[in-house]
């Protein structure tokens, strides 16, 4: 199993009068490489998987509302597209015009979207467990504007206190996405808070709202179509599979310049049961190597 190590640093970054917090490993004069987490994790999502990437400088963001970045204002909403604004923001702070670029799950879906609509800065995308963003069908619309809208008016943001970090932990393991017990224990360590009695998530309670649109499957594969940068996704043979076997397909097609490689593990496999199987496959990507699925 690759261990954390200490070769790592913390930065912050203004976007918009919040801040926004990053995890970052190795010499920052290294080839860039920005990493982008999942739906809920934050910036340890990486804290395996970053120290074998030696010859790049990893930049492991924490998207608003998660980990130590601050959450969005109150009565604003959590949108997927805003998220590739403070991309944005935070790659213009580094002063990055070229870069590689990992995410996992939702930060995939981000990843994809920042590189269809900014190819100009992306030297090569790495896709882990997620392949654009989610999607739902257009007569469904009107049903998740109202769901949406009820929900919101009935939100209550009170943190729930969490008796123990162990506690924590538990509960992040069996989880919607649940994970072992090392990841959870990382994942944990940044994305909960102490307070009086106990813990709380740091994570923003709207992030679990429903959205009040979604994407639909024809924009997804126009976004795809339009990555120039060579690519790699590498998917789970316990996969969630958030699309149907069809639209995963027509994904995978859309895509000019794809290389798909499936690995043992869950959803997690970059940091809970596959960190070797993903670091070769990453680092002989990165470096130029084809490799077969």
């Amino acid at each position: 199993m690759i261990e954390p190590v200490e070769d790592r640093h913390e930065r912050g970054f203004n976007v918009n009068g919040r801040l926004m917090a990053a995890r970052c490993w190795h010499d920052k004069h290294k080839k860039p490489l920005l990493a982008l987490h999942g739906w809920l994790d934050n910036a340890a999502s990486f804290d395996l998987l970053a120290p074998a990437l030696d010859d790049y400088y990893v930049v492991a963001l924490d998207f608003a509302g998660h980990g130590y970045s601050e959450h969005r204002p109150k009565g604003v909403r959590y949108h997927l597209i805003d998220h590739v604004d403070d991309v944005v923001a935070v790659v213009k702070q580094l002063g990055w015009t070229r870069f590689s670029i990992v995410g996992h799950s939702m930060g995939a879906g981000i990843a994809a979207l920042f590189a269809a609509a900014m190819p100009e800065y992306i030297e090569k995308l790495i896709m882990i467990e997620g392949l654009g963003p989610y999607t739902g069908p257009a007569d469904k619309a009107v049903e998740y504007l109202r769901t949406s809208l009820v929900e919101w008016q009935d939100f209550d943001d009170t943190p729930r206190v969490i008796p123990s970090f162990d506690t924590a932990v538990k509960a992040r393991m069996n989880g919607l996405l649940p994970v072992g017990e090392q990841a959870a224990q990382l994942l944990c360590a940044r994305g909960t808070k102490a307070v009086e009695g106990g813990f709380i998530w740091s994570s923003d309670k709207r992030l679990r709202l429903n959205s009040p649109t979604r994407f639909y499957e024809q924009q997804v594969c126009a976004y795809l179509a339009a990555i120039t940068a060579p690519s790699l996704l590498i998917m789970a043979e316990k996969t969630l599979g958030f699309v149907n076997k069809e639209d995963y397909q027509r994904r995978v097609a859309a895509h000019p310049n794809l290389q798909l490689v499936k690995l043992a593990g869950g959803h997690h496999l970059h940091i809970d049961d596959n960190v070797e199987g993903v670091a070769s496959t990453v680092k002989a990507f990165l470096a130029g190597v084809t490799t077969d699925d």
